[in-house]
């Protein structure tokens, strides 16, 4: 606490003339009584017994110990607290972990159900033109091979033909020369 007088001296330096004897009289006054009131108090406290002292000294010190026991309850109360949320984050996790794996196996095996799908069709369609193609080259190689018995029969005929006319062309110069 700051000296009386020399508080009294610079409310003094600050305020100039009979105001400055009313205020510092005043300040002067209330740090009397504030001596006075602290000086009481403490004759009270020297004039307590000895076992009232002590008997406060162990209530503060059995509250300090409630109040540490109460801190540290809160301690736990609040990692308890936090575990608790550690294992709901861990099972939303989990959870939401589990739901993506389950939508990606459903995905995916719906994808290779369609992929599937489409290559029996494409099996399918390729056996339909496979045999389409294949009907096709035998009836145009039966078309063609009958076409060729057709013009093998036709050149035999007139290979018989002309031989048949050389033949006949040839006698008929033997008969003439034979004359």
């Amino acid at each position: 606490m700051p000296n009386p007088k020399e508080q009294i001296k610079r409310v003094s330096e600050e305020v100039q003339g009979e105001e400055a004897k009313e205020v510092a009289m005043e300040q002067l006054e209330a740090v009397q009584e504030q001596v006075e009131q602290m000086g009481k108090e403490a004759e009270e406290q020297v004039a307590k017994p000895l076992d009232e002292v002590l008997g406060q000294a162990e209530r503060a010190y059995a509250a300090y110990m409630e109040a540490q026991r109460q801190v540290a309850s809160a301690y736990r109360a609040n990692e308890q607290q936090i575990a608790k949320a550690y294992r709901r984050a861990d099972q939303q996790a989990k959870n939401a972990c589990d739901g993506t794996i389950r939508q990606t196996l459903s995905a995916r095996d719906e994808a290779l159900a369609q992929a599937s799908k489409a290559r029996d069709e494409a099996i399918a369609q390729a056996e339909r033109a496979y045999k389409k193609a294949k009907e096709q080259a035998e009836k145009a190689c039966e078309a063609n091979i009958e076409e060729a018995w057709k013009k093998r029969e036709e050149a035999v005929e007139q290979a018989w033909q002309f031989r048949d006319e050389t033949v006949a062309q040839a006698w008929n110069i033997y008969a003439k020369l034979s004359k």
